[in-house]
Formats: C-alpha cells, sequence, structure tokens
C-alpha cells in the first residue's frame, strides 16, 4: 500500500532523517524532516499551466506550528490555531528566500510549499528540518528547482563555530546565524550576533556553508529512490522572440534618458510615461503580456552595464559613497524618546515609549510562554513611496523588516534588572528609496538614547548591493530601490562600532562566494562608522534623565512570605494598591517589587501602603487601622493591610460601654496599641491604650467631684461628652476625695473611682456618692494583662 523511502545521518551530534510515501501522497512532493525528536511535514504542489496576467514567479510558503506538537492546547476562546504568529510569519520568509532565486527565469505556475511542525522536542527549533525538507519536497516533486537547497543554524561559544546549538545552548551564545546555499555558495542569510567582528562572521559563515554538503548528498539520495519525472518549462511567448533588439534601437536612448534623472520622483514620472508608450506601440501584438518584461529587462541591462564600466550609479554616486545624512533627536516633544533619521531619500521616524513591566509581551511559543521586555515595530504607509494604496495591516515584509532591526539592537540593550523598564520602538517609514529597515535601525537607536535608555552603544545598519557579470564585480554601499531590484543581492549589514549584531542577505543569483561576502563586509564596515560618526553629532550618549513624561520607577524588595499580603486574594489587594494610588506595581516571584507612576508622590504612597501591608506586628507600636467587623465582645481592626486584629470591648474606652456599636462602626478609622500577640499570632489591640499614650490627664483629689478629670478620646480625636452622662458638662470628671486614679492597677485600693465625694462629677445614673461599686476591695481580669 505504502512505498516509503528514507535516509538518514548524523548531522550536528543528531540525526537528521528525510522520508516520504507515507504522508500526503497526493501531494507532488512530500517530506516528513526529522532532527532529534522534532519533526516537520513539508510538501509542495504546483500547476502545470502559467498563471496569465502575471509577471513574476507565483511561490507561496506556509510554515505552521500546531500546538499538539508540544503538548499544549491554544488559548484563546476558539481554542484553535488562529492567524499565523510572528515566528510563522519569519519562517515562512526563510524558507521562501533560498528557493525563489533558484526556479527558472520565466517559469509562472502556481507553487505551494506547507511546512506543518508535528512534533517539538523543545531543544531543537523547526525553521532548519522545515527548510530542509521544503527542499527536498519541491525535488522530489519534479518541480523545476535548479538545484537542491541546504540549511543550518551556526552559534559561537566559547570562542568557536557550532553547528545546529540547542534552544538551550542559544541562551548562552554570541551569534545566532541561519543560512542556507547549495553546494557552490550561500543564498540567504539571517543572523543576531554580539558585536562579533567581520572576521568571526565569515569563520561562522564558512563553517556553515561546509555543513550543506552531507545534506545536499541526503536530498540528492532520496530523490534517486522517489522523485517524480522533472516538469518541463512552457516555452517562451514566439510573439517576443528579437522584441529586445527592435525595443532597444526604439527606446535605448529613452531608458538612458529616464536613468540619468537622479531624483527618484522625477525618474519614476519619466519610466512611467515611457512604458506607456511602448505599451502603446506593440498593442497590436496577440500577446503582449510580456512587454513590459522585455523592458525591465533592457532598464536593468542599461543600468548594470553603467555601473560596470563607468562604475558610476543611478544618481551619480561612486560605489562606496554614502547618501547625504541628516539626524535629529527628540523631534518630539510629548514622546519619551524620538528621532528623526534621513539618509537621501529615505526617511524613518522612530518613537520609543517606556511602560512598565505589565506592558511586556507575552508570547506563547511552542517552546513555551515568555514575556518579551523589547519590542520593536515597523510601519510603511504607501504616501512613503508616494503611492495612494488601501491601508492595510503589517504583512510579511513589515513583520521581516522590523524583526531585522529588533535583532540589530536587542544586543545592544541594557538587561532587565538594569533597567525594568519595558521599551517599546515604532519606526514610521514617511519616505523610501531603499533601506528602509536600515533607516529603521539608525533612527530607533537614537530614539531609544533620546528616551534615556542605557543603551551599551550606538547602532547604525547599512544595506549593501552587487552587480556581477561574469568576473565582473561591482559591490555597491547604500543602494537604492532600483539598485534593490535591478542588481543582485540585498546584504544588510548593521551594528556598533566594536562589531556586527545583525545580518540579513538575499540574493537573486545561484550564489554568492565568501570572497564577495568578505569585501561586502570590509565595505559595509567603512560606511556603518561613518554613519555612526554623523549619529554621534547628534547625539552620543543616552541622555542623563528620563523625559518628564516618562514614568518612574522604583523598586523595593519585600519577604517572600509576604507576597501574599500585597496580592491578595484574587490580585484584589493589589487592585486597590493600584487604583488609590494610580501607580502600577509589578511583584515578581523572588519578592522584587517596582512601582511606577508619572509622579513621585503615587510612587511615595505606594510605597508606603506596600510597607505597611508586609510589616509585622510590634507589641507596644501603634498603628492606624479600620474596624471591618463588630462582635459583642469587641471590634475586629485591619491595621497592616491583610492584617487583623481584636479590640476587646475593655480596651475601646476608659468608661464602660455597653455594647461596641455604640462607639464604633465598620469603616471608623481609629488608631490602636498593640497589646500582645499569642502563638498562633493572633494580635490583642487597644484603642484606649492610645489615649494614654498621648498624654489624657489623671487628675488627683479634689473633693465633690471637682478633681483630677480626664478628657477621653474617640477614634483619635477628643470629644467632650460621655455618653453615659446625663449632661453637657466638661469632659467626664472621674474622681472624688479618694484621690487621683491609677491606671495600671485597676483593682484594690489603687483604682478608687469616685470616694467619698463623688457627687455629680460622674454622672452615671446614681454612680456617685460614696464611690463606684466596680472597684472596692477586688480586682477584675483585665484584657490588657
Amino acid at each position: 500500500m505504502f512505498e516509503e523511502h528514507s535516509v538518514e545521518l548524523s548531522w550536528g551530534e543528531r540525526e537528521l532523517r528525510l522520508e516520504t510515501g507515507l504522508l500526503a501522497r497526493q501531494a507532488d512532493g512530500a517530506v516528513l524532516a526529522s532532527y532529534g525528536a522534532t519533526r516537520v511535514l513539508c510538501t509542495a504542489v504546483y500547476a502545470r499551466t502559467a498563471r496569465e496576467g502575471v509577471n513574476f514567479l507565483p511561490l507561496t510558503v506556509n510554515y505552521q506550528e500546531k500546538t499538539f506538537a508540544a503538548g499544549k492546547i491554544p488559548g484563546g476562546f476558539f481554542r484553535r490555531e488562529g492567524r499565523p504568529g510572528e515566528k510563522e510569519t519569519l519562517t515562512s520568509r526563510l524558507i521562501d528566500r533560498p528557493l525563489r532565486p533558484l526556479f527558472p527565469k520565466g517559469y509562472r505556475c502556481e507553487t505551494q510549499i506547507v511546512c506543518t511542525v508535528l512534533e517539538h522536542d523543545l531543544q531543537n527549533d523547526p525553521d532548519i528540518p522545515a527548510l530542509i525538507g521544503a527542499s527536498a519536497a519541491l525535488h522530489l516533486s519534479g518541480a523545476p528547482l535548479l538545484a537542491p537547497v541546504a540549511a543550518a543554524r551556526v552559534g559561537w561559544l566559547k570562542g568557536s563555530p557550532v553547528l545546529n546549538p540547542t534552544l538551550g545552548e542559544l541562551e548562552e551564545s554570541e551569534l545566532d546565524l541561519v543560512l542556507a546555499g547549495t553546494a557552490n555558495g550561500i543564498l540567504m542569510v539571517e543572523s543576531e550576533a554580539k558585536e562579533l567582528n567581520e572576521e568571526q562572521m565569515l569563520e561562522a559563515l564558512g563553517f556553515g556553508q561546509e555543513s550543506f554538503a552531507p545534506v545536499l548528498a541526503a536530498i540528492e539520495e532520496l530523490g534517486g529512490k522517489a522523485r517524480k519525472p522533472a516538469f518541463v518549462v512552457p516555452p517562451a511567448n514566439d510573439a517576443l522572440k528579437g522584441l529586445d533588439e527592435k525595443m532597444t534601437q526604439a527606446f535605448g536612448a529613452k531608458i538612458q534618458t529616464c536613468y540619468e534623472k537622479t531624483k527618484k520622483t522625477e525618474r519614476v514620472q519619466a519610466l512611467e510615461e515611457l512604458r506607456g508608450e511602448v505599451t502603446k506601440t506593440y498593442a497590436e501584438l496577440e500577446d503582449n503580456s510580456g512587454v513590459l518584461e522585455v523592458l525591465k529587462g533592457l532598464e536593468k541591462h542599461w543600468v548594470r552595464k553603467k555601473t560596470l564600466e563607468q562604475k558610476v550609479r543611478i544618481d551619480a554616486r561612486g560605489l562606496e559613497d554614502i547618501r547625504a545624512l541628516d539626524c535629529r533627536a527628540g523631534y518630539l516633544a510629548r514622546t519619551h524618546g524620538s528621532a528623526l533619521f534621513t539618509r537621501g531619500e529615505t526617511q524613518a521616524l522612530a518613537v520609543a515609549t517606556l511602560g512598565t513591566p505589565q506592558d511586556s509581551q507575552i508570547v506563547d511559543a511552542l517552546a513555551g510562554e515568555y514575556r518579551e521586555h523589547f519590542m520593536l515595530h515597523y510601519n510603511f504607509p504607501p504616501y512613503s513611496v508616494g503611492e495612494a494604496n488601501m491601508m492595510r495591516p503589517p504583512g510579511r515584509r513589515e513583520i521581516g523588516h522590523g524583526k531585522l532591526a529588533w535583532r540589530a539592537l536587542r544586543p545592544l540593550m541594557p538587561s532587565k534588572e538594569d533597567f525594568a523598564y519595558t521599551v517599546r520602538v515604532v519606526s514610521e517609514i514617511t519616505e523610501s528609496n531603499g533601506s528602509s529597515s536600515m533607516a529603521t535601525v539608525c533612527a530607533s537607536s537614537l530614539a531609544l538614547m533620546d528616551a534615556g535608555v542605557p543603551l551599551r552603544s550606538a547602532c547604525a545598519g547599512i544595506a549593501m548591493g552587487l552587480i556581477k557579470e561574469g568576473e565582473e564585480v561591482a559591490i555597491l554601499s547604500d543602494i537604492l530601490g532600483d539598485e534593490d531590484h535591478l542588481g543582485d543581492m540585498d546584504f544588510k549589514v548593521a551594528g556598533s562600532d566594536k562589531g556586527i549584531t545583525a545580518l540579513q542577505m538575499d540574493i537573486k543569483i545561484e550564489q554568492i562566494t565568501l570572497e564577495i561576502m568578505r569585501s561586502a563586509l570590509a565595505q559595509a564596515e567603512h560606511g556603518r562608522k561613518h554613519i555612526l560618526a554623523t549619529m554621534a553629532r547628534c547625539i552620543d550618549h543616552p541622555r542623563d534623565s528620563l523625559s518628564e513624561h516618562a514614568p518612574r520607577m522604583r523598586t523595593i524588595k519585600v519577604p517572600k512570605d509576604k507576597i501574599r499580603e500585597v496580592i491578595g486574594a484574587g490580585g484584589k489587594v493589589i487592585r486597590e494598591l493600584q487604583e488609590t494610588t494610580g501607580a502600577r506595581i509589578d511583584i515578581d516571584d523572588d519578592g522584587t517589587v517596582r512601582i511606577a507612576a508619572v509622579e513621585e508622590r503615587a510612587i511615595e504612597a505606594a510605597i508606603e501602603k506596600i510597607e505597611a501591608l508586609t510589616a509585622s506586628a510590634q507589641i507596644g507600636k501603634i498603628y492606624k487601622g479600620k474596624v471591618v467587623r463588630i462582635m459583642d465582645f469587641g471590634a475586629f481592626v485591619n491595621f497592616l493591610g491583610g492584617k487583623d486584629g481584636l479590640v476587646h470591648i475593655s480596651e475601646i474606652a476608659h468608661h464602660r460601654i455597653g455594647r461596641v456599636s455604640d462607639v464604633l462602626a465598620i469603616g471608623d478609622e481609629v488608631t490602636v496599641k498593640c497589646l500582645r500577640i499569642d502563638e498562633q499570632g493572633r494580635v490583642g489591640l487597644s484603642i484606649r491604650a492610645t489615649q494614654e499614650d498621648e498624654g489624657g490627664g489623671s487628675g488627683g483629689g479634689g473633693g465633690g467631684g471637682g478633681g483630677g478629670g480626664e478628657r477621653q478620646q474617640r477614634y483619635g480625636e477628643e470629644v467632650h461628652h460621655s455618653p453615659y452622662s446625663s449632661d453637657d458638662s466638661q469632659g467626664e470628671r472621674r474622681g472624688g476625695g479618694g484621690g487621683g486614679y491609677d491606671r495600671d492597677r485597676r483593682g484594690g485600693h489603687g483604682d478608687k473611682r469616685g470616694g467619698g465625694g463623688g457627687g455629680h462629677g460622674d454622672k452615671r445614673g446614681d454612680r456617685g456618692g460614696g464611690g463606684d461599686r466596680r472597684s472596692s476591695h477586688k480586682s477584675r481580669p483585665s484584657y490588657r494583662d
């Protein structure tokens, strides 16, 4: 039933296995690529007839990650995979870029590659087996690919390159380099590095290219067992044969005139008029769909010839010249940081915003969920190239360019421990004529320094181009958009004055040699340092202070066992803290608390409340609290955030009260003193004791009830009557002939409330005269004792 074939090899200390014949048998080509325990199903399907009305290769690549591959269920309401995430989009681009140049010129058949991650071992990234599997599937399908493609990842550990490092090793690596190519050379490069120099990058590239050979041999071996007959590309339109010579004679001088216009808008306008004239001239052809394609070929030939022979480019620059630069930091006053970077006719406005850890992006990846504290987003509106098109959400190109700039800057960002802010940079391309992604790197670096983000160094980027005809080679610095379209290479290099932080290379020819890359890197280093010097004249180090509009952040530490006091049940306490203070509060598992707010007073208020929440009660200390519950025997007072203590009925006031609710109500704010803490952590509090500590008098003798006297306090405020007094006399006068009132001894001879001359001084019903019967010679137990 199944005709299965497989090949396997030991590669980078793990097994690479390619299988076909069991899955997806109706696809033109299907390969199950396994590396370690990570497995990706790669399929290729193509139409046998050309797609009408297109003058480009209609190739589509879709890489998709299924959450079941890592034993997870998708989040969200629908609990199923939705639109592609950033990782899926970037990997789709990664697969597309090295395969596209290998299709023959004129191939216009709809072609689709789908790579589905079926298993992820959480150690080996699926992108490398996906790219290898896609190449193998195309090879088996019989599609007219000029040659199979291999790919590899290279790390840099302990001063040496490492083949296919695991995800764990990448965390320690100084390099994450992905490259793809054929037996003859390199087709695609994507990397992030921690300021490696040019020689180290070349060593890593050469090391990766050497690893291609066994993979390519395995694809060829599998093809020998299961490849379908090769597809023959339909011949070109006979009506167009010899048309290039006729068009050269008729329009060659006009093409030259168009490309002598150094300003983009003027050149574009002239070329549009020329194309209209050409289309009108050859309208009588039965099939004139390829006329403009022939014209484009003539344009390409003229530009390339002039560059190689005269060493002069479209805008009259030399091969290594950089366009005019203009840098402006702090362009927007109300933002946290901003910069406007202009290079020729390319301009980027970058804006940096500082947020709290709560603003970090939660990334739900197959390898596990994590938080990203640095984000960079790139936008390319149609007006930047003088077009009136529909505004769309960011596409693959925008996501890819933003990620490249992010890779360039991330190695220079401070650690979370040194700079706890979440940072977002947005790059708005306001004008574009080549290398807007590298303009984004420069503008973002300036904006981050303007925001006071302590970058280790400024970062600049430059795009290098290539024109190659046989043995003739011209490497171009800071390429224009037309040089990108009509040239052979787009090689972007970003980094600091110390080394490279990011590389990206795409080519339109079959391969690039290491010697060409060596020359391009050397020329790029010179250009990068020129740009950095210009940027330094604008701003050469991060601002010493943050913008007045940026949030301030303070960090404190609380004991781990107190974290729950700050958070509260279901986050109730921390939400209330944020609502009442206006500050944003984040707390880590180790007890680190970060408080952020634009106003310093909000931070101080939050810190004060958190310290109160996490403080431990101490006997003898006085606290402010709130009545939260009333019982017959007393009241419970919340006095340290989540901690409650009991105020016994006898500790509420100096006089006897009948019901607690007559004196206290839920929500009353009171001042309490901690009297005791028992072995179970229960706290006994007193309101009465705080009044004594604040100096409420106990008077001595005096007859007739006039002696002594004592003013009571309720809830920390002085009151001038007792609920037990029958008139509005001054205070509650306890005293008499017995003299004084010893609060520390509530029984026996020491506490003689009344005495012989009580009289009308203490009008508690009939409690005057011969003394207060609560005393006599007996003592009663006290809660305080």
